[in-house]
Order: C-alpha cells, then structure tokens, then sequence
C-alpha cells in the first residue's frame, strides 16, 4: 500500500494526539484521586471519557497505516467508542448541574 503525504500526516497527527491524550490522561490521575470531593464528582466521567477518546486515537492511525480495516466489526467498535465518549460527557455535564444546584451531596 503507497501512502500519500495526507496520509502520513493525517496518521502522525492521530497518533500525537493519541500520546497526548495519554499524558493528559496521566497527569489527571490526581485529579480523579480527588474527585472524592463532591464539587469534584464530574470530572470522572470526564476521565472515563478521555480513556474512550484515548482508544478512538490508537484505532484511528492504525486505521490510517492499514494496520486495521476500515471495514466489519472495526467500523462498528469505533462507532461503539464514540457513543461512549459522548455518553460520559452528557453523565458529566449533567452531574455537574445536579451538584450546582445542590442536589447532590
């Protein structure tokens, strides 16, 4: 398979965002240590979400190299991750409002 310089810029980027998101992931590990904290309580579906978007990143440049198809049951996980990132964002936003208006202790 020849690779185009999109390509190979497209797929260097997803993996330097992968690599990112995991130092970013790394460097939140205190803060879901204190996440204990009521005021604290969102940020660990916020992590949770970062762990899917972390995934999405490592199966999109191996999807960029070949490494991975693109087709069957790759194009259903990847579909599978989004959703879940998306679903822990809405969890968090909507734990974030319960505990501004106090409803959550």
């Amino acid at each position: 398979m020849v690779f185009t310089v999109y390509d190979w810029i497209y797929g260097v980027a997803q993996i330097a965002a992968g690599v990112l998101a995991i130092i970013g992931g790394g460097l939140s590990i205190e803060m879901f240590r204190s996440s204990a904290i009521t005021e604290m309580r969102a940020w660990r579906f916020v992590l949770l979400g970062l762990i899917f978007f972390i995934l999405e990143e490592i199966i999109g440049g191996l999807r960029t190299f070949g490494i991975v198809p693109s087709t069957g049951v790759w194009s259903f996980i990847v579909h599978v991750i989004v959703t879940g990132i998306l679903g822990f964002l809405i969890a968090a936003l909507v734990v974030q409002l319960q505990i501004n208006r106090g409803w959550l202790r």
